[in-house]
């Protein structure tokens, strides 16, 4: 009995691992690509173009296409064949024009959504049926799987970003950059949304096809890794016909929702996720960063981001229960804002070297509150609405990243910050807004035991709402 109890588990857990080297595997790829498209692709505005693209679609997406593909082909293939699609992107960079990156970035942005859908249910599923087989309660289980998941795949924007700065290193800068060209990086920034800036910025396309042939590589062990090596899986539970809402119900009722005062309120909260997100790989990659450094050195910074988000992610889930949400939410803000403001204030130069990694580090210990504590909101607020509250989440990010990367090549930055200045504004007071209704409406220590035992379950949720598409 133990040793049949011992394989189940580690079929299980194989199974768990497959779907997080895959998503490593694609992710180190496609996390590497989008930190360099607004610094490589920046003449005519191409590169934030194509993030904008691709954002809008993944807004279409996940609307309508996740339940259709999940139903039709099953958590593994609708995994499969969402992967290629990334994979598709990766290849319409070799040769890089209006023509090939924004019919790939639609297709990428199409098979975003699928994807996350996919995963989530595949291990939240997975996890069900283990705890049922082993006698152990279904959510301790799940939240064991997520929480395996996300420690392999957060990894992946470090090794994305230390791949592209390896290879970029290897071709030394075409000599200093003039004091005039530095005049023009950081929030004077008004022209490298359409021009290069300066003679660092673009590697040797023998370098850049190195690049985009590891990535590529990636991407196809991804795929493969899945299609040969997980398990398919059914959800028992979605069988019946009653348990198969349409796609136009699942719209409506995503909709519908907005009737609801409180999401009315936070639908600025995700959107600002997606300015802020947007800031950081569009912006300031491009106009610090390249502008000031060369593009060789963006790996580097974002390694910084991304490793400062994962840590604090960790740190912020656990501080959460003696903390309240209230002061993380305050403590994210209270961060972006003192950076906004500096960004609007430093003249970024290449002397100014630990600079540009304490910008990124801080961003990523803020853009961690919005990460944890996002999900977990919307989940307690929504607990009944989980899937439309969640729909509404990706959509409304998705459009923060979409309005954030199309203004990109119209606005100098110091305007950028001032938008996004006026957008945290506005996020917190709706936020603040929303708390107060919670107090009034739920007081007292039943409510707050209430939130607490909803909490306990939003990992499998907070699955679905990953920015890193």
């Amino acid at each position: 009995m133990v040793d049949a109890t011992a394989g189940i588990m580690d079929r299980s857990l194989r199974n768990v691992l497959v779907v997080a080297l895959g998503f490593l595997l694609l992710f180190t790829a496609f996390g590497g690509l989008q930190s360099l498209q607004s610094s490589l692709y920046s003449e005519e505005g191409l590169g934030v173009t194509v993030l904008s693209t691709l954002y809008g679609a993944v807004m279409l997406s996940s609307m309508l296409l996740p339940p259709l593909l999940i139903r039709a082909l099953g958590c593994k293939w609708t995994i499969v064949l969402s992967m290629s699609c990334y994979v598709a992107f990766s290849l319409g960079n070799f040769y890089a024009s209006w023509y090939t990156l924004i019919p790939t970035s639609i297709l990428l942005g199409l098979g975003a959504a699928p994807l996350w859908a996919a995963q989530s249910t595949y291990l939240t599923v997975a996890g069900n049926a283990h705890a049922e087989r082993t006698g152990q309660l279904g959510r301790h289980v799940v939240n064991k799987y997520f929480g395996v998941f996300f420690l392999i795949y957060q990894s992946s924007g470090v090794w994305g970003n230390l791949i592209s700065s390896l290879v970029f290193g290897h071709e030394p800068t075409k000599g200093a950059i003039t004091e005039e060209q530095l005049q023009s990086c950081g929030a004077n920034d008004c022209l490298m949304a359409t021009a290069p800036g300066n003679s660092t910025q673009r590697p040797s396309l023998g370098l850049i096809y190195t690049l985009l042939g590891i990535y590529t590589g990636s991407g196809v062990l991804a795929v493969l890794l899945v299609a040969l090596f997980l398990d398919p899986i059914r959800d028992t539970q979605h069988n019946s016909d009653r348990e198969k809402p349409s796609v136009l119900s699942t719209l409506l009722s995503t909709l519908k929702l907005l009737r609801d005062r409180r999401l009315r309120f936070l639908v600025v909260l995700p959107m600002y996720n997606g300015f802020e997100q947007a800031f950081m790989t569009g912006e300031y990659t491009r106009s610090y960063v390249t502008c000031a450094l060369g593009i060789h050195f963006v790996g580097y910074v974002m390694i910084c981001f991304s490793a400062n988000t994962s840590l604090c992610s960790m740190l912020y889930g656990r501080m959460a229960q003696y903390t309240g949400r209230a002061a993380l939410y305050a403590l994210g803000a209270a961060i972006h804002l003192s950076c906004i403001v500096a960004l609007l204030l430093w003249a970024p130069r290449p002397d100014h070297l630990p600079v540009f990694f304490v910008f990124s580090g801080l961003w990523g210990m803020a853009d961690a509150v919005l990460q944890t504590q996002n999900s977990v909101l919307f989940g307690v607020l929504f607990d009944a609405h989980k899937e439309a509250a969640f729909a509404n989440y990706r959509l409304w990010e998705a459009l923060g990243w979409v309005i954030a990367f199309a203004y990109s090549k119209f606005l100098c930055v110091h305007v950028k910050l001032y938008i996004l200045l006026a957008v945290l504004s506005a996020t917190m007071l709706a936020y603040a807004a929303v708390e107060v209704l919670e107090a009034r409406t739920q007081p007292g220590p039943t409510a707050t035991a209430t939130a607490t035992a909803t909490a306990t379950v939003t990992p499998a949720e907070a699955g679905e709402t990953q920015t890193k598409m």
